[in-house]
């Protein structure tokens, strides 16, 4: 399954341009690149504009889903939507989505731990549903949003229902990519599973961004890393038979104890 990502630098609090730049991205990585499944970016259509969101969110998903899928299905590729601010139920959430090759949603998640370092948790609502897997081209997956990632049992638990590959889409400063990058690391290796990740670059609100949007095999070697600050697209292919044969060669999910945890 061959992966492009789509390491970017939004336009603060200006969803129509940074439609508009997707579009552009989407159409010139499917020529040149020709990938399954794209990848974005947290919050791509606003940044964290917080003082303009109620304004500038989306309204129970739209327009950003209806854009979605019609990019999706004009290229027939699979879209893991990254996630943009969603207005529903006179609350703003941290909204992801993912979208098949056919147009179709087939996944929803509510970022479920906000941010306090970043004020997050003044001006939007934290998830109310479970993390869970969904299907791509018959591959389990999962899908959580920045902050999610310091959370181990999370991916743990999308790990116990069968999932192979875990999306981690952020926008994740400068200040702390050591724990960024290591973080990732260790999800994978003690999930056994590929870590696919879509962080921003550039900066806003005196916030520097770290970029480093990588992939990680289930061994937990690096198989590409972007740059710190560069506008980039981030390809891999997985090789999904490694997940089976590591999850066989170090079987830590038939060693488990959980009655004494």
């Amino acid at each position: 399954m061959k992966y492009c990502i789509y390491q970017m630098e939004i336009v603060f609090g200006n969803p129509k341009e940074n439609r508009k730049k997707v579009a552009g991205w989407i159409k010139q990585t499917v020529n040149e690149e020709k990938p399954d499944t794209i990848v974005l970016p947290e919050m791509w259509t606003t940044a964290y504009a917080f003082d303009d969101l109620e304004n500038l969110a989306d309204d129970n998903g739209e327009p950003t889903i209806a854009f979605l899928q019609d990019m999706a299905s004009t290229y027939h590729i699979n879209i893991v939507g990254g996630s943009f601010a969603n207005q529903k139920d006179n609350e703003i959430y941290n909204s992801s989505v993912v979208i098949d090759r056919n147009g179709d949603v087939i996944h929803q998640y509510d970022k479920l731990h906000l941010v306090p370092m970043l004020d997050e948790h003044l001006y939007l609502t934290g998830g109310k549903n479970k993390a869970t897997v969904f299907h791509l081209d018959g591959v389990k997956m999962g899908i959580i949003i920045c902050y999610d990632l310091r959370f181990p049992e999370l991916l743990r638990k999308l790990a116990l229902e069968g999932a192979q590959v875990v999306h981690i889409v952020a926008e994740w400063p400068a200040a702390r990519r050591d724990h960024w990058e290591i973080l990732q690391q260790a999800r994978a290796i003690e999930n056994q599973m590929y870590i696919i990740s879509s962080n921003v670059v550039g900066n806003y609100n005196h916030v520097d961004f770290a970029g480093t949007s990588m992939v990680i095999d289930p061994w937990g070697e690096v198989i590409i890393k972007g740059s710190r600050t560069k506008e980039e697209i981030i390809r891999a292919t997985l090789k999904l038979d490694k997940v089976v044969d590591i999850r066989k060669e170090v079987p830590v999910f038939s060693s488990r104890v959980p009655d004494y945890y």
